[in-house]
């Protein structure tokens, strides 16, 4: 798998994360080994991104790549990226339980996305 855009670049980051996300990303990280993001489809604030071990997660024609996390992919659908495409994604981290199938789950605390509007030339 690729995060390269299609004629070989790395977009331009549409996403961020905070000290709490990347801590529980890299403990992630030396758990399972390399990982990516999935946007989930939700339509707010408060939308959980899905982590999975990189080799088993298939990412779609459609899906987008958002930026990277330091080395780790995040992507999200083509559909709703259209509807966030002029925001910047922030992943941080809440008390909670990730996705049934996400690596966060189970540690009580979970990713979350938070968004901010950016203008629509960024």
């Amino acid at each position: 798998m690729s995060t390269e855009a299609t004629d070989g670049t790395i977009p331009a980051n549409k996403v961020s994360a905070t000290p709490a996300a990347e801590d529980l990303l890299a403990e992630i990280i030396a758990e399972h080994g390399p990982v990516l993001f999935h946007q989930s489809g939700g339509c707010c604030d408060g939308s959980s991104p899905m982590c999975y071990p990189r080799g088993d997660f298939i990412v779609g024609d459609h899906d987008v790549l958002l930026g990277l996390i330091g080395e780790t992919p995040v992507y999200i659908g083509g559909a709703q990226y259209e509807v966030w495409k002029h925001t910047d994604l922030v992943i941080d981290v809440v008390a909670g339980r990730g996705g049934m199938f996400s690596l966060d789950n189970g540690r009580e605390k979970r990713f979350l996305t938070r968004s901010t509007v950016c203008g629509v030339g960024s």
